[in-house]
């Protein structure tokens, strides 16, 4: 989180949505992201393994006033475009674009029916047409990356076959180390549970693939300090399959937002824990996700269960020229909208933003106050490191 002020406003969800509790606020609740930043959209493989756009970080997905994650998703294109040293016009623009985009988008789905906006989903293809060449190439170059990022070539990266010929991870110290036999045996056990929560043509897949060996891996910014481990499989004939296994604690925009959840989603936590709540967010707002997506209760914390680097990819919006950033932060607020209106409220949010100009100002000047509060924070941060690393 030190190393710039983007990472540092993408680590403080929790900071953010303290703030947020703390202001005033529509009251209108659609499901909820609760990290919208422009870094949490990105590329993935859908079940056909096409690849997709959309969001791709649920850990703090819950019910929210609509604007929260509209705000955090405009202010870090504010933060970001500042990083840069980017003309402030071009940043601007690019906020202001993003909410109008937002609100346009919101209202074309609410026009049509809810199994249409079910069923409506963003393709990294589809990106390509209509787009300026800076803006073309951008996402070519990041579809080529996302498309290298597979479960075999994360085999081929991060294993070996050991003298039993089994296939084994090489620690990566100190962000990728082996764990005791009692927590593989303990997340051997537990994989058999996360089995129970995927649909039944994945559990027979699943069947056919045996735990081969678990390491436990550092995760990024926002979830630095959770448990997370990454374990191979293996079928008959020796083909991997690589699954993460991460651990969920309760949402920010629960815990810090003191947003109330539903009853009846309450009363779903009570009984799947906090990884259900993820993968039940992550089913609702995604266009498409994960077919292996699960999830299952330990001993003492939650954790869902995905497909690692299954073809994952994103854009680095601090590197972008001024037209991709401008691109990118609208497509960020398309896909935004898209997953907002599955709200059944969403239609009410509609009505609020009319055309999304007057909104867009002011929530652009909200932002702009927010990200120099955010840029305040980081310097408090750094001197605070300063200061420990000192006495």
């Amino acid at each position: 989180m030190s190393a710039s002020a983007f990472a540092f406003y993408r680590g403080t969800a929790a900071l953010m949505a303290d703030d947020l509790a703390a202001a005033p606020s529509t009251g209108i609740r659609v499901a909820s992201c609760g990290d919208a930043h422009v870094a949490n959209f990105g590329f993935y493989a859908s079940p056909q393994r096409t690849l997709m756009f959309d969001l791709n970080d649920f850990d703090e997905a819950a019910w929210a006033s609509w604007e929260w994650d509209l705000k955090r998703l405009v202010t870090s294109i504010v933060v970001a475009g500042q990083a840069t040293g980017r003309d402030e016009k071009v940043t601007a623009d690019a906020a202001r674009a993003a909410v109008v985009r937002y609100a346009r988008a919101l209202a074309a789905g609410d026009a049509s029916t809810p199994l249409i906006r079910f069923s409506h989903h963003f393709t990294a293809a589809g990106g390509l047409t209509g787009i300026d060449k800076a803006s073309r190439r951008v996402l070519r170059t990041a579809i080529a990356d996302a498309e290298k990022r597979t479960g075999d070539h994360a085999v081929r990266k991060m294993t070996t076959v050991g003298p039993d010929r089994r296939l084994l991870f090489v620690e990566q110290p100190p962000t990728m180390t082996h764990v005791s036999d009692e927590i593989a045996a303990s997340v051997d056990e537990s994989l058999a549970r996360y089995t129970a929560t995927t649909r039944a043509d994945v559990q027979l897949v699943l069947s056919q693939y045996a735990l081969s060996d678990v390491v436990r891996r550092v995760v990024g910014v926002g979830s630095v300090g959770t448990r997370c481990y990454v374990a191979v499989f293996v079928d008959g004939d020796g083909a991997a399959l690589v699954m993460q296994v991460k651990e969920a604690g309760r949402s920010v925009l629960e815990e810090y937002g003191r947003c109330p959840l539903p009853p009846e989603i309450v009363a779903f936590v009570d009984e799947y824990g906090e990884g259900g709540r993820v993968v039940a967010l992550q089913r609702i707002l995604q266009g498409a996700s994960d077919p292996f997506l699960g999830h299952f209760r330990g001993t003492d914390r939650d954790y869902y269960v995905r497909q690692f680097r299954d073809m994952k990819g994103g854009i680095d919006a601090e590197t972008l020229e001024d037209a991709p950033f401008r691109l990118y932060a609208q497509a960020c607020a398309t896909v935004l909208a898209r997953a907002h209106g599955q709200s059944p409220h969403a239609a009410q949010v509609v009505g609020y933003l009319g055309a999304g100009r007057a909104a867009a100002e002011a929530i652009v000047e909200w932002a702009y106050g927010y990200a120099a509060l955010s840029r305040a924070d980081y310097g408090a941060f750094l001197d605070a490191i300063a200061q420990r690393q000192r006495s």
